[in-house]
């Protein structure tokens, strides 16, 4: 029988941060400043004949959530929209606020829950050793992953480390 040999090492690796991201804003800013600036000092690269940006989204999807409150101030309904940019979270998030309709049918008052809202985007970078990894952010954590190289670890986190949002 023939063994199978370990042909890479791919690790993952998590920050867990301390408090939520505050708002979806200020989450979407992190993301377009990397996009914008590649900090990462990641590269351009072709796969298929399809020319790539360094760091490119794979994936981004934000949810509002909208309790009901009775004139007690107590939950009687809630509501959910997930949009797969920060455009149309806010544009979700308002039309679920301002929805007469709604709040008729749950007999309460429209109230944001920022507390409950989620955000999540995931980025494929290139770096320039040639590695294919992923770095995917939520409110609450950033995680690398598909990495072999520790100084990629090392670049994101001294960044990460910058970033009040993180911290």
């Amino acid at each position: 029988m023939v063994d199978f040999t370990l042909s890479s090492t791919s690790k993952t690796s998590v920050r867990k941060l301390p408090a939520p991201i505050t708002d979806a804003a200020t989450f979407s800013g992190i993301v377009e400043d990397i996009l914008t600036n590649n900090p990462w000092g990641c590269t351009s690269w072709e796969s298929a004949g399809e020319s790539h940006d360094p760091v490119e989204k794979a994936s981004e999807a934000y949810t509002a959530r909208i309790v009901y409150e009775n004139t007690l101030g107590k939950v009687v309904g809630t509501a959910a929209a997930r949009a797969p940019t920060l455009a149309g979270f806010n544009a979700a998030k308002t039309e679920l606020l301002g929805n007469a309709a709604l709040e008729a049918a749950t007999g309460g008052s429209a109230v944001a829950d920022p507390d409950s809202e989620a955000y999540a985007c995931r980025l494929k970078c290139h770096a320039a050793n040639g590695e294919i990894f992923s770095v995917s952010f939520t409110r609450t954590s950033v995680r690398i992953s598909a990495y072999e190289d520790d100084s990629i670890l090392a670049t994101i986190e001294t960044w990460a480390d910058g970033v009040t949002a993180l911290n």
